[in-house]
């Protein structure tokens, strides 16, 4: 039970959109990524997708009309719902909370590892 410094946790890599794994609680993960361009479109069946932007600006591309979040803003995409998150104008940091092996391309696609960070 040790508390966490975002910024220091953000600091220690440089790679886009490979999760990290900072806390958790009641099964779920607490994540930061770094994300910068297109990640792909793709849907999870039993989750809510939870975005919270902490620098830089995202999209999140829904089929039907996308919701961009600026820092301390926050979005949930409801489960079953195609999406993809966008960085069109430079490097974002973000949280984003999910149950714990909840796996990033959703169900039924490959796992991207989430490393604890």
């Amino acid at each position: 039970m040790d508390k966490v410094n975002l910024a220091e946790k953000f600091a220690a890599f440089s790679d886009h959109w490979a999760p990290r794994r900072v806390a958790g609680y009641n099964g779920n993960d607490i994540r930061i990524v770094k994300v910068e361009g297109e990640f792909v479109w793709h849907t999870h069946d039993d989750t809510d997708d939870f975005f919270l932007v902490v620098d830089g600006e995202l999209d999140i591309e829904l089929r039907d009309r996308t919701v961009t979040l600026g820092p301390g803003e926050l979005f949930v995409v409801p489960r079953g719902v195609e999406h993809r998150p966008v960085a069109r104008r430079g490097e974002v940091r973000l949280i984003n909370i999910e149950p714990g092996g909840t796996h990033n391309l959703g169900e039924g696609s490959p796992q991207r590892p989430v490393v604890e960070g």
